[in-house]
């Protein structure tokens, strides 16, 4: 493979225009070349920054650098549906798709340890195994709660179809997420991590994109505990 310039800016304007370059170009040898010279570089680069940021490090793989060619191969897979005339940034939208791919992977990486742990002590009699009508309620929030993330992360652009309403609803998201290593719970501090996560936002449309998210949630958590099984709508 051609040498590329690390740069530390990896994600340039140059970047952004080989993309571009790529997808109207029909040679595939081309292709291959644009790739290898000029995105390769910023989507590995993309792919390492995003991963460490969020600290997505539910993965069945030991080393990092295998979990990103999946990802990268993905966004391969995609790379043909950018198209610069609706106003996106290619950066802000591989990195959105990088993100929703590492969260929806990730979730099911946690489902899958947590599910072994509670076989494994089963298997030991260390816990009694309950149905679902026997759930304490906290547990069945919680339960909730990381289907209801992994749908409206899926979901996020039918419900908020505006860019800038779906960062702020994974914002939200991202605080669920985290919920667990987040101390601090009151109205102030949260709109202070959406700020830094969302700068340059307003707070009244933090109050609407919430608003959403809580009908959305309120109706089907009602639902999920009236019947013990959830069937997500929007």
């Amino acid at each position: 493979m051609p040498k590329v310039a690390k740069n530390k800016n990896y994600f340039t304007q140059e970047t952004e225009d080989a993309i571009v370059l790529y997808n109207n170009t029909s040679s595939t040898e081309l292709k291959n070349v644009i790739y290898e010279r000029k995105i390769h570089y910023a989507f590995f680069k993309l792919t390492q920054n995003i991963i460490h940021t969020f600290k997505f490090y539910h993965t069945e793989v030991d080393n990092l650098e295998h979990l990103q060619h999946e990802i990268i191969t993905f966004l391969l897979s995609k790379i043909h549906l950018f198209n610069p005339s609706n106003g996106a940034k290619a950066y802000s939208y591989f990195g959105t798709i990088v993100k929703r791919w590492c969260i929806i992977y990730n979730n099911k990486m946690y489902k899958n340890k947590v599910q072994k742990v509670a076989v494994d002590e089963l298997n030991n009699d260390h816990n009694q195994a309950y149905t679902l009508d026997s759930t304490p309620v906290d547990d069945k929030l919680s339960i909730f709660m990381d289907q209801y993330i992994e749908n409206m992360t899926t979901l996020i652009y039918q419900v908020f179809p505006k860019e800038t309403d779906a960062k702020i609803a994974d914002s939200i998201l991202e605080l669920f997420r985290k919920r667990d290593l987040i101390d601090v719970f009151n109205k102030k501090a949260l709109y202070i991590y959406i700020y830094e996560m969302v700068p340059n936002i307003k707070a009244p449309r933090i109050t609407k994109v919430a608003n959403v998210m809580y009908d959305i949630f309120k109706k089907n958590y009602t639902y999920y505990l009236e019947h013990n099984y959830i069937e997500f709508t929007i």
